[in-house]
């Protein structure tokens, strides 16, 4: 990745900037960074391609979601996260607190090819949010992850999430899948690995129908 002189990062950084939610911008890893442009065909032509450049990653809204870049500690980079030839099927591009994780649709989940796609706790199943990953982006900074999230949100989660680390996510009971879990406001919380939270959710999705996680 290393035609800067004509990146989209300038722009990305202006929306940072201009965020409406909280922001914290991670330090890169050079080394890291580089393995991502010598295994996935990014350039900083694009918004995914600058900020696996430019940054470890995007922690935004209160570290709530976690974009992925070139790598941080806790967090891995896009090329870490998508080896093993997963991003044939879908790429994916970043967490949630709560283990939902968003993916660019690479044909293996079904809904478009280019779209970004959202895997929750609460339907345990891909769908698409409607645009691609500059348009991701662009809408998470701009706040739209306050509708987006809804009931899984609960009366102080801001304070409670921004202390977590980036591999780290809360795990709810009854979880959000269930009847029971529908009101994250009425259920018991505790924070857990990320990746523990990930593979709880995938095997869930197995049990009821086989899904893709």
């Amino acid at each position: 990745m290393s035609d800067a002189d004509e990146s989209v990062w300038p722009a990305v950084v202006r929306q940072v900037r201009e965020a409406s939610v909280e922001v914290e911008v991670l330090s890169v890893d050079a080394f890291r960074a580089h393995a991502v442009g010598h295994e996935l065909p990014l350039t900083q032509h694009s918004t995914l391609g600058a900020i696996a450049a430019n940054t470890g990653g995007l922690l935004v809204d209160s570290s709530w979601l976690r974009i992925l870049g070139g790598g941080s500690p806790g967090l891995p980079s896009l090329a870490e996260e998508n080896s093993g030839g997963r991003a044939q099927s879908h790429l994916v591009v970043a967490f949630d607190a709560l283990g939902g994780r968003f993916a660019i649709d690479g044909g293996g989940l079904g809904v478009a090819a280019g779209e970004v796609c959202y895997w929750g706790p609460d339907t345990l199943a891909w769908s698409g949010i409607g645009g691609g990953h500059s348009a991701f982006v662009a809408w998470a900074l701009a706040g739209g992850l306050a509708e987006f999230y809804g009931s899984l949100r609960w009366t102080g989660w801001q304070d409670d999430t921004r202390s977590l680390r980036a591999d780290q996510g809360w795990t709810l009971y009854p979880p959000p899948f269930s009847r029971e879990g529908q009101d994250a406001n009425a259920v018991s919380r505790a924070v857990v690995p990320l990746a523990e939270l990930h593979f709880f959710y995938a095997e869930a999705a197995r049990r009821f129908d086989g899904g893709v996680a």
